[in-house]
């Protein structure tokens, strides 16, 4: 009894059978001979010799029957000692060792050596590890840009791009001079093997953008000289994931701008800017101007002038609509492959002087005195002693809108008066800044019309500057207006500039790629919010009224 209550004071949470302990055995060795019954057989009156044997063979009978019990529990006491549950052995090392035995058989376990389980496996530690990590600020997913990953969609181009050989402009300008009709030509013999081969080509690839077939779209039926093949792209440089287009372009803009992206080049011409070539997409024409006429040309600027594409999609999203498609393009042929921009050529712009590129000749005192009279306002007919032109006063209002957020100075202060310009300004390069003195005398430069409605202006050189600091701005560009169009100015309020103009710059790969991706991008984006807060300012501030200019 003094054993069993000696090994209780253990700790052990399960119950102690008698063989669990080699010290018990010790005890037992001891205790279990001498029982009180051989006490009694030793006391009795019985001869010495006699009873001496019957003590020794119940000892040997005994002790014999106890060794082979322990035999038998031993190698059983020795495998459940490893299997004891390291929580058994946690409970044991938090209580206090009372009656430990020298044998060291229930010393503490050794935390350092691997643990085993209850089925031999080795036991994860008992240790938590917290990792610490930054939050870290993961742009918001612009809808549309986002490829989808099940459904992968190959945008057709809209005709077959070809491609000039690598050459200097000034050489391949006096090549096409030479032979102008060299190349159109090409584009316009068409036989039957070609039109198997387009017709195999419009069963493989049943697509949406295929619909810019109807409009004279095909593949040119040979090869002159100076223009070579070149291998079909995978996608279009156009790229729309989503169901639909944004809802500010239309379907004519989305299959003009994919004309200008991926259709070949037919030809080219030099035209009277020195800054832009005009480019004749192949078709089915054999002429130049029939091909300008169907909307297959585009004028190709220079990398500087890619400000161009920004501003025709700021025209959508402000739903202005007066801007003309703009795409950027790479070729081997122009700029030794860097983007440009690509406008499309509109046939139906009335024609211009050289002077001041305007279809219509104002000087800056001339266009005060229109903004005065509000032409042609509320359908009220102007009359002739107060000198309107055809054009409605809300234009007048939408370009300087356009013009302020864009920085576009060459319209309506083409000398620079109203902001301190840089050397690279074209005022300063021609000497403009210094002719301020008589501002009234000064033209309005590209001002341009169309001949089929002439009370809406077209904006065409769209080249803005996001250089200019906020305490630099142009306000003279704001002078003489009080009105602006609803429409624009519920985008800039609506906080949404942002949102939107991501989602439409991210379908011109080229030029999304070209300006560094969306880090570049944003930062574009970042000049143009902050002017519109200033814009907004300036509206509250002089009072101008916001009106709905969807005349």
């Amino acid at each position: 009894m003094e054993d069993f209550m000696l090994f209780s004071q253990c700790g052990f949470t399960r119950e102690m059978t008698t063989f669990d302990q080699p010290s018990k055995i010790k005890n037992l060795f001891i205790c279990c001979p001498c029982p009180a019954r051989s006490l009694r057989l030793w006391t009795c009156r019985r001869p010495r010799t006699r009873r001496n044997l019957l003590v020794g063979t119940a000892c040997v009978i005994y002790l014999g029957f106890l060794v082979s019990q322990v035999g038998h529990i031993l190698p059983q006491h020795k495998g459940r000692h490893q299997k004891i549950s390291s929580r058994s052995l946690q409970d044991a090392a938090q209580t206090p060792f009372l009656g430990i035995p020298l044998d060291g058989t229930l010393s503490p376990p050794n935390f350092q050596e691997p643990q085993l389980g209850g089925n031999g496996t080795l036991l994860p530690p008992n240790v938590v590890y917290i990792t610490l990590r930054s939050k870290r600020s993961k742009p918001a997913n612009i809808r549309g840009t986002v490829k989808p990953k099940r459904r992968k969609k190959h945008a057709t181009p809209l005709s077959y791009r070809q491609h000039f050989p690598k050459a200097t402009f000034t050489g391949r300008e006096e090549a096409f001079a030479q032979q102008p009709g060299k190349a159109t030509h090409a584009a316009g013999t068409m036989g039957a093997p070609i039109a198997l081969e387009a017709r195999k080509h419009k069963d493989e690839h049943r697509h949406k953008g295929m619909a810019i077939r109807k409009r004279g779209h095909r593949r040119p039926g040979g090869n002159s000289g100076a223009i070579k093949a070149q291998p079909q792209p995978e996608e279009s440089n156009i790229r729309i994931y989503s169901e639909s287009s944004p809802p500010w372009l239309s379907k004519d803009d989305i299959l003009n701008m994919r004309m200008l992206a991926d259709s070949q080049i037919g030809s080219i011409q030099e035209v009277s800017s020195h800054e832009a070539v005009l480019v004749v997409f192949a078709g089915g024409t054999s002429t130049t101007g029939t091909a300008c006429n169907q909307g297959h040309c585009g004028i190709i600027k220079r990398p500087l002038d890619m400000s161009e594409v920004f501003a025709f999609h700021l025209d959508r999203i402000l739903g202005l609509n007066r801007s003309l498609p703009s795409v950027s393009r790479r070729s081997e042929f122009f700029q030794d492959g860097q983007a440009c921009p690509v406008i499309l050529w509109d046939s139906s712009l009335s024609p211009t002087d050289n002077s001041t590129h305007s279809s219509v000749r104002l000087t800056w005192g001339q266009y005060q005195q229109l903004l005065k009279q509000k032409c042609w306002q509320n359908g009220k007919v102007p009359k002739a002693e107060w000198g309107c032109t055809e054009i409605h006063h809300h234009e007048w209002s939408k370009m300087a809108l356009f013009d302020f957020l864009l920085q576009i100075y060459s319209r309506l202060d083409r000398n620079c008066c109203g902001f301190k310009p840089l050397r690279e300004d074209s005022c300063m390069q021609r000497g403009l800044k210094l002719r301020c003195s008589d501002q009234d005398a000064v033209h309005l430069t590209h001002v341009v019309q169309r001949r089929h409605d002439q009370r809406h202006l077209v904006f065409i050189d769209n080249k803005g500057f996001f250089d200019r600091n906020e305490d630099n701005l142009d306000f003279k560009i704001l002078q003489g207006i009080n009105e602006f169009p609803e429409s624009a100015v519920s985008v800039l309020r609506s906080q949404r500039l942002r949102e939107k103009l991501l989602q439409s710059l991210f379908l011109d790969k080229i030029y999304w790629e070209s300006q560094g991706g969306r880090n570049g991008i944003e930062k574009l984006i970042d000049v143009i919010e902050r002017r519109s807060k200033i814009l907004l300012t300036y509206i509250n501030a002089h009072g101008a009224k916001v009106l709905p200019m969807n005349e």
